[in-house]
């Protein structure tokens, strides 16, 4: 099926397959689950078409998926197999210590090439918008909280003739549509986003959102698994890049060894936090031990003296 079709039950790309975990290439316009019976092509279905010996019947869906990925993106996504596996997983994400990194094409040429996005999301009170979010500020934006996204400009070009710009980003927290809210606040929608244009973006066969790369640093073996990268001139001839300024793997090379080097400070810092705790302990136990000593004397000389004067 080329990549530019739509999902179907048989179309289900495996990435990484494991006894504890699989991680799919999740296709664009597809729900991962869904409560509601006329749904009938999920991530979950094609789970259960092609592996239905590893459905969980103790569970609604069938499958634990260790995180989410929203109907119009792309990419990596993370099924875990048995109850212990799903705990493990959920542990790295709740801790943050999961990196992931996201391809997407947005409108007009980002001129800022390397940029941290912090803007607050909050729920869209606005009538009509319930089902969007919105950065603090914006009319009818309820409990804003923080959110940083890491952009990273990869290429310059044009898609159906408009400027258009490829970029790597990534999540630094966790929160709804984050990703695409960000990108609109700066002036740069994700290309094809129907609901952040308000309808007005629905000439691209699908949103230029793709969730490329996804690492669980598991105790025993960590997971790392790259979703490729749909965001080709030989995918979709009307995207016509014309400056590259890096490369998609360089990048995301530079990612893992950014977090690399953070999980080391990390570990250096507590083990220099144990040592020093160690050291306090150590010499509240020998203050310790020398008023004892002193004490002990006292005692001594008064039991000395008692004794002098009763002889």
């Amino acid at each position: 099926m080329m990549a530019t079709e739509p999902a179907s039950l048989d179309n289900l790309s495996v990435l990484y397959h494991s006894d504890d975990y699989i991680v799919v290439d999740k296709h664009w316009d597809i729900r991962i689950d869904s409560k509601m019976w006329y749904e009938k092509l999920t991530v979950q279905a094609q789970l259960r078409h092609h592996f239905p010996q590893l459905a969980d019947h103790s569970t609604y869906y069938g499958f634990r998926f260790c995180h989410q990925l929203d109907f119009s993106t792309s990419g990596a996504l993370c099924v875990a197999l048995n109850k212990a596996a799903a705990g493990q997983a959920y542990r790295c994400f709740k801790d943050r210590t999961v990196t992931k990194a996201y391809l997407a094409i947005v409108r007009g040429w980002v001129e800022v090439e390397i940029q941290t996005l912090d803007f607050s999301i909050g729920k869209n009170s606005s009538e009509g918008k319930t089902h969007m979010m919105c950065i603090e500020g914006t009319e009818g934006c309820e409990n804003p909280k923080p959110c940083q996204t890491g952009l990273m400009v990869l290429e310059y070009g044009l898609y159906d003739g408009d400027p258009v710009t490829k970029v790597l980003l990534q999540p630094l927290t966790g929160r709804t549509h984050q990703l695409r809210v960000h990108c609109s606040a700066i002036g740069h929608p994700i290309l094809g986003d129907f609901t952040y244009s308000c309808g007005a973006d629905d000439a691209p066969y699908r949103m230029m959102l793709h969730a490329h790369l996804l690492h669980i640093p598991l105790e025993h073996q960590p997971l790392l698994v790259c979703a490729g990268d749909p965001f080709v001139p030989k995918v979709d001839p009307k995207w016509l890049p014309q400056r590259s300024l890096r490369t998609v793997s360089a990048t995301v090379a530079a990612i893992l060894e950014n977090r690399a080097q953070e999980d080391r400070r990390i570990k250096e810092e507590e083990k220099e936090r144990i040592r020093k705790e160690e050291e306090r302990r150590r010499g509240n136990r020998k203050q310790n031990r020398e008023v004892e000593t002193e004490e002990q004397k006292r005692l001594c000389q008064a039991w000395l003296s008692e004794w002098s004067g009763d002889s």
